[in-house]
């Protein structure tokens, strides 16, 4: 039987009109593929708690955490994973590289230009229909 596994993603969006993207690094599960940064919620929290806290441990800025975007199951090959996305602001900080292989902020359009995981697709979706 494989592992369910719930984890939330933040669209971070600059007054550009720019989305911040993170490149999972060769040692992560589905590595090398593009996503919104974030993580996996612990017992005791919120979806909105765990992504504040992931993208303060991951890229130690704060942001604050609005309106939810998608909620998708998606089956990978090992495990099934349900992820919410949310859409942020940075609200202290800039992004710092500490643990993927390349961060970016990528203008709304070129996002599918990018190699997503594919349980991002249809958050991708939805925001680019949007504008």
């Amino acid at each position: 039987m494989k592992k369910n596994v719930h984890v939330v993603g933040a669209i971070i969006e600059n007054d550009k009109d720019e989305i911040f993207c993170a490149l999972r690094n060769p040692n992560m599960v589905l590595a090398n593929y593009w996503e919104f940064p974030g993580g996996k919620i612990e017992d005791d929290e919120s979806p909105e708690q765990a992504l504040s806290r992931e993208i303060l441990e991951e890229f130690n800025c704060a942001i604050d955490v609005g309106e939810k975007v998608e909620d998708t199951i998606y089956e990978y090959e090992k495990f099934i994973v349900r992820l919410e996305t949310f859409k942020a602001s940075i609200v202290e900080g800039d992004p710092v590289l500490l643990e993927h292989t390349e961060i970016r902020w990528v203008p709304r359009h070129e996002l599918l230009n990018l190699h997503f995981a594919p349980a991002d697709i249809p958050a991708i979706h939805k925001i680019l229909a949007e504008k």
